[in-house]
């Protein structure tokens, strides 16, 4: 009884911030200006698929490049002394104590035509390059912006392995190669799929960093549901629709996560 008692602020949250936005989302989806139930949002979204494509393509290398980046750099840190541990965490925290457009107005200055970067290179005679205003650019915002969520879930699964399960393995005859791929990856397979839940949501949806160093010609589906809450081409129905097969698609990937966290787990209590 105490317990349900306890809850009932989290419920009441839950149910005023996440279940009302999302029914009044489904609701706008599925009327017109007149409040009259239509399937004609839903069936327009259709014709923004290559930038929905974009956005899945983009988000996914982001945060194949994260995990590359983050799944070493993790493991190295979990392997470190604990006082080390704490200077190195607060290094990968100290990024996201800055506002997030700031950092990418940051990255605006290095990577424009006249900027850090191409300056540098002029040094040796090379560029200038054109990095601003391209994918490459709108990627490379994505993985500075989102690699501590990658790095943290990473960390706080490999820093539960015990260095004595591992030496266990190598007093087996295990090999470097074994070890990894028998002991650690196994082992690390939740921080994985939080890690790429975590980067692969929001880097599917962004837009601020899409439209400072993507310009208008990568135009991403956050870009398309902002437009049509506050640019020119207001239509609030079309971006509920848009909004709703994004979650619906990003549910769909979460579960799809979430369901080889299981097998994988599953697989780890038979071996």
């Amino acid at each position: 009884m105490k317990t349900k008692a306890a809850s009932l602020p989290y419920a009441v949250w839950t149910f005023i911030f996440i279940v009302v936005p999302l029914a009044m989302v489904a609701y706008f989806a599925f009327i017109d200006e007149a409040g009259h139930f239509t399937l004609e949002n839903v069936s327009s979204v259709g014709q923004y698929t290559p930038v929905l494509a974009r956005s899945i393509w983009l988000a996914a290398i982001a945060t194949v490049i994260c995990l590359v980046i983050a799944y070493p750099l993790s493991y190295l840190l979990s392997r470190m002394h604990v006082g080390r541990q704490k200077v190195f965490l607060m290094l990968v925290m100290l990024p996201m104590w800055m506002n997030f457009l700031l950092r990418t107005y940051a990255w605006m200055t290095l990577l424009e035509r006249n900027g850090l970067i191409n300056r540098f290179f002029a040094l040796f005679g090379l560029g200038p390059f054109e990095m601003i205003n391209t994918q490459g650019a709108v990627v490379l915002g994505m993985v500075y912006n989102y690699l501590p969520f990658m790095i943290l879930p990473l960390y706080s699964i490999m820093v539960k392995i015990d260095n004595r399960t591992i030496e266990a393995a190598q007093d087996l005859g295990a090999n470097s190669y074994h070890v990894f791929s028998k002991v650690v990856l196994p082992l690390s397979v939740p921080g994985i799929t939080t890690g790429i839940t975590m980067v692969f949501v929001p880097a599917v949806s962004t837009f601020i960093i899409s439209r400072m160093l993507g310009g208008g010609g990568n135009l991403l589906i956050g870009d398309l549901i902002d437009l049509q809450f506050l640019g020119n081409a207001y239509n609030p129905n079309l971006g509920a629709a848009i909004s709703l097969v994004l979650m619906v698609l990003i549910l769909l990937c979460m579960s799809i996560m979430n369901q080889f966290d299981n097998d994988e787990g599953m697989e780890g209590a038979l071996l």
